[in-house]
């Protein structure tokens, strides 16, 4: 037997690693990016209304209302307009939620990011432009097109 082996966590006396209050943020922030993209309207709803920022953006740039408008779900959308969401804000691409709604082709998110004053021609490329290259007609008629 060797004096090498590293200490057993079940043993009496060593240090267990405690979960930090970052790691435990990290954790909840990645809670509600998987909320906005499942379209967990309950769950964001709880944690919005007890003060967790609308307007909070992963890695990448992306928003709750980026990812809840690019995976389709409209009264997630609203629900995060409502508590201070940024319809126009773009992510690191330059994408905004509308111009992902348009790729996808999501005529409910649409509309109701259009109703709160988002900017057809904003980010790159923009939702007009992702409309006409993916032949949205839905979308390029709330757009006015």
């Amino acid at each position: 037997m060797t004096e090498n082996t590293a200490p057993d966590a079940a043993t009496p006396g060593a240090a267990k690693p405690e979960a930090t209050t970052d790691d435990e943020a990290v954790a909840l922030a990645h809670r509600l990016f998987q909320a906005a993209r499942e379209g967990d309207t309950g769950l964001l709803r709880s944690y919005l209304e007890a003060g967790a920022p609308a307007t909070m953006t992963n890695t990448a740039g992306d928003s709750l209302l980026m990812l809840a408008a690019y995976h389709g779900h409209a009264e997630t959308v609203q629900l995060i307009l409502e508590h201070g969401g940024e319809a126009n804000t773009a992510n690191d691409r330059g994408q905004t939620p509308l111009a992902g709604a348009a790729f996808k082709g999501y005529t409910d998110v649409s509309r109701v990011l259009l109703d709160a004053g988002a900017d057809p021609d904003a980010g790159s490329p923009s939702a007009r432009a992702a409309a006409q290259m993916f032949a949205r007609t839905d979308i390029l008629d709330l757009l006015g097109n």
